[in-house]
């Protein structure tokens, strides 16, 4: 059966409505994210103008008012008066409280429901706003929500890494060390944090899953948490970060990795770490990863870059 392809682009009269999902990474696009955004569009003067957005992720929950309006007035509540400053800019951002709130996604379009007009007027489209026709947003709204759930899910950026060359065992986790070469050129010594999922290791369905990944590459160094998971992404910002090896060896040696986990959505494996087996292996893994890093600029003049392409995806 040929699946058709998911409807992502909706139009209410003159307002058009578009659900996407985005990746964002850490030092890139601000912070490591992913999610799905909702705009709303427009037209003003001629072009296509986005009025709203609507930010559904999984750290970034917010909406935007008036994005692309230069004209848009923002104001501060008077008991903040001397903090806050009454000005002219491009947007106003407020945060949904996911407390209260719930689901990002669900919270919008319930908002929209009832309270689009209110918000096209406060994002400075008061002539938009007159003309939409409330029934016929609450007939397009649940095909709308449908899309941007099924792109939540469906659309998540996650990879799957090699488990590497050289492995550590350290407790409930272990460590694997590959060389690896992206097909652009860029490429560098990876150390991959692995553990046992989905069954014990006695059962036939044991899954070992790479729970953090640590690519110290020349070009993009940068560090997944849960890369099959959230797979939220920060490059190291090379100026101040110079040994990622280092950087690395730090982060795990000063108690760190437990934390790193448990953000990465594995918080049983963070509580049952043993950090002095741990502590055990760090000195061969630090040498064997010194001697892999001295290998690869040897060979190619980079840091643990290999010669040949190492692809991702591991089958079998």
């Amino acid at each position: 059966m040929v699946q058709s392809e998911l409807k992502t682009v909706f139009e209410v009269g003159s307002v058009t409505f578009t659900a996407r999902h985005e990746l964002w990474d850490g030092n890139i696009q601000d912070h490591a994210d992913q999610g799905v955004s909702i705009v709303v569009e427009g037209d003003i003067d001629g072009e296509k103008t986005i009025l709203l957005r609507f930010n559904c992720f999984d750290i970034e929950r917010s909406y935007i008012y008036g994005p692309q309006n230069p004209d848009l007035k923002t104001q501060g509540p008077a008991m903040l008066a001397g903090r806050t400053e009454n000005s002219t800019g491009m947007g106003k951002l407020y945060r949904m409280d996911p407390t209260t709130d719930g689901n990002p996604i669900g919270w919008a379009i319930k908002t929209m429901k009832t309270k689009l007009p209110d918000m096209l007027h406060r994002a400075g489209y008061p002539e938009i706003a007159e003309q939409v026709d409330l029934e016929e947003l609450a007939d397009m709204l649940p095909e709308l929500e449908a899309t941007a759930r099924e792109l939540f899910v469906a659309k998540r950026n996650t990879v799957k890494h090699n488990r590497g060359t050289d492995i550590f065992d350290a407790g409930n986790i272990r460590f694997g060390l590959e060389m690896r070469r992206l097909p652009v050129g860029d490429g560098g010594l990876a150390i991959h944090v692995l553990t046992d999922v989905g069954g014990s290791t006695e059962k036939s369905f044991v899954e070992e899953t790479e729970i953090m990944a640590f690519d110290l590459f020349w070009d993009g160094p940068h560090y997944h948490y849960g890369p099959r998971n959230k797979n939220h992404r920060i490059y190291w910002d090379k100026t101040l970060v110079t040994d990622y090896l280092g950087w690395v060896l730090d982060k795990i040696d000063g108690k760190k990795l437990g934390p790193m986990i448990d953000r990465a959505g594995y918080p049983g494996v963070a509580a049952d770490l043993d950090q002095d087996l741990i502590d055990a292996v760090l000195p061969a893994l630090t040498v064997k990863a010194r001697e892999m890093l001295a290998t690869g600029e040897a060979l190619t003049g980079h840091p643990g870059l290999p010669a040949e392409v190492t692809p991702n995806l591991v089958t079998g």
